[in-house]
């Protein structure tokens, strides 16, 4: 029986670790990825109706939330490193260019990005979920 070998893309950018806020928001994503990874599987269009109104639950829930269905709006399960790697993998390099332009209300990028990886279907649930982490993050 032979196995099929994924090839993984990584770029050989080193994430500044020094106080950089996308080095943090990199981590705190792979971290809630890493939670993730045991949790039964969820659906990505019923993530929004879960999310709670105190903002600092809706933020941690919009995270799991968007880490757990991932996989289902890139139609591929995404490659993230372990907290703390200098190194980064495409997907999370897309995922930072894209909270990148929705904090700064890039939409021509944003639009390019998305259109580049999600089907039509998951773009607007996919938007939100991290719409609402990148805000939450960056508030805090």
């Amino acid at each position: 029986m032979t196995a099929a070998q994924r090839q993984t893309s990584t770029s050989r950018f080193e994430v500044p670790r020094d106080d950089d806020a996308n080095g943090r928001f990199l981590d705190h994503l792979r971290q809630s990825a890493r939670a993730a990874r045991c949790k039964s599987y969820v659906d990505l269009f019923g993530a929004c109706a879960l999310l709670s109104r105190d903002p600092r639950i809706a933020s941690l829930a919009a995270t799991d939330f968007l880490m757990r269905g991932l996989s289902q709006a890139l139609g591929q399960r995404p490659v993230l490193f372990r907290p703390g790697e200098t190194e980064t993998s495409f997907d999370e390099d897309w995922l930072l260019a894209l909270a990148r332009s929705l904090k700064t209300d890039d939409m021509a990028s944003a639009t390019f990005l998305l259109h580049s990886r999600v089907p039509k279907h998951a773009r607007r649930t996919l938007v939100s979920l991290l719409r609402k982490v990148v805000d939450t993050f960056y508030r805090i």
